[in-house]
């Protein structure tokens, strides 16, 4: 089987720590049904739709990548305000139902930990909720690589869950998975945000809506 991050077979594609094999086969397995369940969630969303907004705005005319893109769905919502936006997703499959859905949009599988994208060279990134299956002695080379592709100035945007315990998933979207959500405080993703080199300047923390949010959730914006 080829790895398609890597390009490698075999004994190769087994460096890939567990967490990532894990993650992609998983959404691999959902996209289909996760897209389709997904597809009109923003628009029950005011507030998300309010932060992606003033996000859009704060790039301006840069570019942003989406990473952790899943099938395509915020990255349509930004182009639509304008935004000149890729799609990045660890999941092969996620991205083939991205491509699919939005044929207009550019869509390729990357990882958060080695972005395929020049130093300096974004106006923005989205990270929505794409670290939470990072552990978290994993996030700092994240963040570090989130400010890597980053211009001075460029903004950070990132939604996760808001906790203190991860939950392990065996099902979801109705098929079986193995996927462990971390759920952290926004204040140590702060932390580590500043350590990143990343300054946060805007802070949302809301309670969970509606019946497939089991905790609160977190959304703060950075600048490089």
């Amino acid at each position: 089987m080829i790895d398609p991050l890597t390009g490698a077979s075999g004994a190769a594609a087994s460096g890939v720590p567990a967490h990532v094999t894990a993650t992609r086969e998983s959404y691999d397995r959902v996209a289909v049904d996760y897209a389709a369940l997904l597809e009109d969630e923003l628009a029950g969303k005011p507030l998300d739709r309010a932060l992606l907004t003033t996000f859009a705005e704060q790039v301006g005319d840069g570019r942003v990548a989406d990473v952790g893109c899943g099938p395509g769905r915020i990255t349509r919502f930004l182009r639509d305000l304008g935004a000149d936006v890729e799609g990045i997703d660890l999941s092969p499959g996620m991205v083939a139902e991205a491509r699919r859905r939005h044929p207009d949009l550019p869509f390729r599988v990357g990882s958060a930990e080695a972005l395929d994208i020049g130093d300096g060279a974004l106006g923005g990134v989205l990270a929505w909720y794409s670290i939470i299956h990072t552990p978290t002695e994993g996030l700092p080379a994240v963040l570090a690589e989130f400010r890597r592709v980053l211009r001075p100035g460029g903004q950070l945007l990132m939604a996760f869950q808001a906790g203190d315990e991860p939950r392990d998933l065996d099902r979801a979207y109705g098929h079986p998975v193995a996927l462990r959500v971390h759920r952290r405080g926004p204040q140590l993703v702060e932390r580590m945000l500043d350590d990143a080199g990343l300054t946060v300047h805007t802070r949302v923390l809301r309670e969970p809506a509606g019946t497939m949010e089991s905790s609160a959730q977190a959304y703060l914006m950075a600048v490089r």
